[in-house]
């Protein structure tokens, strides 16, 4: 398809239908190099009507606003369920775990809930804490600061300040996008901040998140994919998109 306007017409059409394209699946479509297929991306990204991932690109609907825990919490429910069971698995006896903010590490709360194995959990959660509170062989310690209502959990520098003078196992973080060459995002600049104070902090980091996430982005980014260890998430994130972090190193767990 020789023709510039027709081939980003195409372009957009297969962005509606899986909010993502990959570079080499629209040269053999369309029986053009990848040379001219990353030239059409830039000039439809110079146009904002997309932006340009890793060998890929994303619709603009993939930027991801900002929603109250109560929402996100009917999402993806039972996926949630099964990456917090999995996560659950990584647990060792005396651990001292951080646990971030977000629907599915309140999930993880629940599932370990009735831990038996002794551990310390930080967390900037309120509803984590909650969860745990009743078990006594956890002993939490709920960060202090500034309550952020969209996710009820802490933010702020009496919070970061607490997170630097500590130094845990693992951290398990949700994020609200992983995009390959962005980063790990969230919707707010205070949530993003205090997440890299956690990374910091960790000796692990290890990401749970539904595939809904992939090739996303929210407002703030939190790190390079660099950063993180091990990723847990369900079987509908995008092979390609697996792959290529699997390349970098970092473990993959599909449930």
């Amino acid at each position: 398809m020789g023709n510039m306007i027709k081939r980003h017409q195409f372009i957009l059409e297969e962005l509606k239908k899986d909010g993502f394209v990959k570079v080499k699946d629209l040269s053999d479509k369309l029986g053009v190099s990848e040379v001219t297929i990353r030239k059409d991306l830039k000039r439809l990204e110079s146009r904002k009507m997309l932006y340009r991932n890793h060998g890929s690109a994303s619709s603009l609907s993939a930027i991801i606003s900002d929603k109250h825990i109560d929402v996100k919490e009917k999402m993806f429910a039972e996926e949630k369920a099964s990456i917090a069971k999995s996560a659950s698995k990584l647990l060792n006896v005396n651990d001292k775990i951080i646990i971030a903010s977000g629907t599915t590490l309140f999930a993880f709360a629940n599932e370990i809930s009735s831990h038996n194995d002794n551990l310390t959990v930080i967390t900037s959660s309120v509803k984590v804490s909650l969860a745990l509170c009743y078990n006594p062989n956890i002993e939490i310690i709920q960060l202090g600061g500034i309550i952020r209502k969209n996710s009820v959990s802490v933010i702020g520098h009496y919070a970061e300040n607490v997170l630097g003078s500590l130094s845990c196992n693992k951290l398990f973080l949700g994020v609200d996008g992983i995009d390959l060459d962005y980063g790990l995002t969230t919707s707010d600049m205070n949530e993003a901040r205090i997440n890299q104070q956690m990374i910091d902090a960790a000796q692990e980091v290890i990401v749970l998140t539904d595939s809904s996430k992939f090739g996303k982005r929210g407002f703030c980014k939190i790190c390079d994919i660099s950063r993180i260890d091990h990723i847990i998430t369900d079987s509908n994130a995008p092979a390609h998109i697996v792959e290529m972090i699997r390349e970098k190193e970092i473990k993959v767990t599909l449930i």
